[in-house]
């Protein structure tokens, strides 16, 4: 039997591994889940256990937040002593967060193959935390899960390439496609918060590249204040962003925007597939907008996920000043894009568990 340690530690990690872990299951594995702690807040972490129906972690680090270098720091002490314990065949490791980072760097030093879950995605941009990561996991890893032909494109690029990269689709369609249902049946949030569908906008903001920078931050949250002036705009706001708002002493916008706690993936799946537009800077809500057919504006000056721009339905806004965010927002509404399928056919799951665990698909 294969033993597999998968690292989660963050919100779409969860959503990431939960098919996968299903997938790993199914093919007679034995998975250790781990979770760093990164993402510790019960809306950001426990709802999703339950709701995906992952097992509960093997261990639980309780990392919690911090500076890169102190987060990070921990966490690789704490992988490394769990994995010196258990001793696995693999290491798996989603996306590009601190915690995927920590999970390569500890296998790398224990000498542990490391399997890398959306490996080829470059946004390059160096000042990202999350390109760092997923760069040097990367060049980490013994095995490649790549999503995109771009992404593979990307690896070569950097001289990475042979049977250690694999191109299995994109494990996110895999979890659409599977909770889709259940959300329609579960989920009665629009009807909580009385919302017409197709009839208010959706809006995330997380990224460092924005929270970070007052005047981006700044510019967003008064381009979305116009917005709904005339259309609704729903808030769920990550406690980071909250708590760096609170320390700056400055607030949301007083108006149409609807700020709420953040909300598990049922929910959020719910509010996703019944927006007239999505306006984020997260990597995971710009796919699942494609995955539902709902047009969205990336509020960042790049995207990893390029084929949603080539496709028409994403397009990219630089939070430059408010009038920029709220035209862009309004330019999409009503607005669609090429039918394509660049993320696979929704069996990404079971690729990669037979990947790792050498049985058939």
């Amino acid at each position: 039997m294969r033993r597999i340690l998968t690292v989660i530690g963050a919100r779409p990690q969860i959503i990431k591994a939960a098919p996968v872990s299903a997938a790993l299951r199914q093919a007679g594995a034995q998975e250790l889940l781990v979770h760093t702690g990164q993402h510790y807040d019960a809306n950001m972490s426990d709802i999703f256990f339950q709701e995906l129906g992952l097992p509960a972690p093997w261990r639980h680090l309780g990392i919690g937040s911090g500076t890169h270098g102190a987060q990070t720091g921990a966490m690789l002490a704490a992988l490394e002593t769990v994995m010196a314990e258990a001793r696995p065949d693999w290491v798996l490791v989603y996306g590009d967060t601190n915690s995927t980072l920590a999970g390569a760097l500890a296998a790398a030093k224990l000498h542990l193959p490391i399997a890398h879950v959306e490996a080829g995605l470059r946004s390059f941009n160096r000042l990202m935390p999350e390109e760092i990561n997923r760069v040097l996991t990367d060049h980490m890893a013994t095995l490649l899960l790549v999503p995109t032909d771009q992404a593979v494109a990307c690896l070569r690029a950097e001289g990475i390439a042979g049977t250690q990269v694999q191109q299995v689709g994109d494990v996110m369609f895999d979890a659409a496609l599977g909770f889709a249902a259940l959300a329609r049946t579960r989920s009665g949030i629009l009807e909580r918060l009385e919302l017409r569908a197709k009839g208010y906008v959706l809006a995330t903001l997380h990224r460092a590249e924005n929270t970070d920078h007052p005047q981006r931050l700044g510019a967003i949250l008064d381009g979305l204040a116009q917005v709904a002036r005339t259309l609704p705009v729903l808030l769920p706001l990550h406690p980071r962003t909250r708590r760096i708002l609170h320390d700056a002493g400055r607030s949301v916008p007083e108006g149409g925007i609807r700020v709420m706690e953040p909300v598990g993936y049922l929910d959020m799946v719910a509010l996703e597939r019944n927006a007239a537009v999505i306006a984020t800077d997260s990597g995971g809500v710009q796919k699942e907008a494609f995955f539902h057919r709902v047009p969205c504006v990336t509020l960042r000056n790049e995207t990893e996920w390029t084929e949603l721009v080539a496709l028409g339905w994403n397009r990219l806004q630089p939070p430059d000043s408010p009038e920029a965010v709220a035209a862009a927002v309004r330019a999409a509404l009503g607005s669609s894009g090429q039918e394509g399928t660049p993320y696979g056919d929704g069996q990404t799951a079971p690729s990669i568990a037979a990947l790792l665990t050498g049985s058939p698909r």
